[in-house]
């Protein structure tokens, strides 16, 4: 499929939204019960934030957005796992003046807390990834935009001046997925981060219960439309596996990031890691980084929680793959245990959505801000300047 045939099929529509029209600055409107004005934001901790996020949500999407896979018992042990972990602080250092800048694949970040990749933005805030992309700018971090987004690429790449992550499923249609890279390529994507935990959904049971579907004039605009009877993809269903079940792959091998590896020239970044067999394997096929991830939960019950395998990872690949790391974190603390077990960076989802259900952009910017705001707070209390000093001696 070329890239004009390509062009054609994503004319996907939403009350006559188009390529051309979105690219002049028309977002897709989002359905008028989910528009609302942005109240300030009086939240001390991400905990509050998602009280207020809980009180402006619709039900349905707020158990979506929390929601894990079948008992929970990963969602609730990326949480609980961080207090097994006690921090030995150092005292009597100069810390008065405190650096949490990093550098990864050669962009700057002014601390080391990117956005996951989650799905569905418009259903907290009419401005969706517009909103979130908007925030990464401002607090200078980067977004990893998902494919299941609400808004076109290419949208998200101007509000974000063109620094941001692209989360892609390799497609059963290795056509439409060579596309998919070509279009996040050109519109200024600086990695692809490849889900790699989801030969099929997960199964959470509160969005059948719910019937999850996303509202009329929603849809994953950037995913192929319909399917070759004109039937739409994408839209709605009765929980997310019915809905997209056919983007997924579940005959995805090691041999199939070689391929994927073969056809850009940006990074490609695997998520969704847990073993350290799988994470040096990975080397030899391309990769360039690692985000140790269960899927926030969602994916594979009684997977372990992320900050327990994130140690024996790191020592297996060394300094051969970047490693980063998401799920679970709340507080700053916690993304700070993670970097002194050896992650470059962590990346959060549900606080950033909560932020965007409260506030929209400046929503997430609080997200950001109080994340980072512990993180340095938590630093200087440790005897830490820079990220540098961050080390598993302190976790002893």
């Amino acid at each position: 499929m070329n890239r004009s045939n390509f062009l054609q099929r994503s004319l996907l529509t939403a009350g006559g939204l188009t390529i051309g029209n979105a690219l002049k600055g028309q977002a897709q409107a989002a359905p008028s019960s989910l528009l609302s004005i942005d109240k300030p934001i009086d939240a001390l901790n991400i905990f509050e934030l998602e009280q207020l996020a809980k009180e402006r949500l619709p039900q349905m999407v707020y158990d979506y957005y929390r929601s894990g896979a079948w008992d929970k018992t990963t969602l609730k042990a990326n949480r609980e796992a961080y207090e097994k972990y006690k921090i030995h602080y150092k005292v009597l250092v100069d810390v008065q003046h405190r650096d949490l800048s990093t550098t990864i694949f050669g962009h700057k970040v002014a601390f080391p807390i990117l956005i996951a990749p989650t799905a569905f933005h418009k259903l907290a805030h009419p401005e969706g990834e517009l909103a979130t992309a908007r925030a990464a700018v401002a607090s200078n971090t980067l977004m990893t935009m998902s494919s299941l987004s609400n808004t076109l690429i290419e949208e998200v790449s101007l509000a974000a001046n063109r620094n941001f992550w692209f989360q892609l499923f390799i497609n059963k249609d290795r056509g439409f997925t060579r596309e998919l890279v070509a279009r996040a390529t050109a519109a200024g994507a600086k990695a692809l981060v490849v889900t790699v935990d989801t030969p099929l959904w997960g199964r959470r049971e509160r969005d059948i219960r719910n019937g999850f579907h996303l509202p009329e004039g929603l849809s994953a605009i950037n995913l192929v439309p319909s399917d070759k009877d004109g039937v739409k993809k994408g839209n709605s269903g009765a929980g997310l596996g019915q809905s997209f079940a056919w983007m997924l792959d579940a005959t995805l091998q090691w041999k199939d990031l070689d391929w994927l590896a073969s056809i850009t020239h940006i990074p490609v970044v695997i998520k969704g890691v847990c073993r350290p067999d799988d994470a040096k394997i990975s080397i030899s096929h391309g990769v360039k980084g690692i985000v140790v991830s269960n899927h926030g939960g969602r994916q594979m019950d009684s997977a372990p929680a992320t900050i327990d395998v994130l140690s024996p990872i790191v020592d297996a690949v060394g300094d051969q793959v970047t490693v980063l790391m998401d799920g679970g974190i709340r507080r700053g603390l916690d993304a700070m245990k993670a970097l002194a077990m050896g992650a470059k960076a962590v990346l959060v989802g549900r606080p950033v959505l909560w932020g965007l259900a409260a506030g929209g952009q400046q929503g997430v910017e609080k997200a950001l801000s109080l994340l980072r705001d512990e993180l340095d707070l938590a630093m200087a209390l440790s005897g830490c300047r820079t990220l540098q000093d961050l080390n598993r001696d302190l976790l002893r």
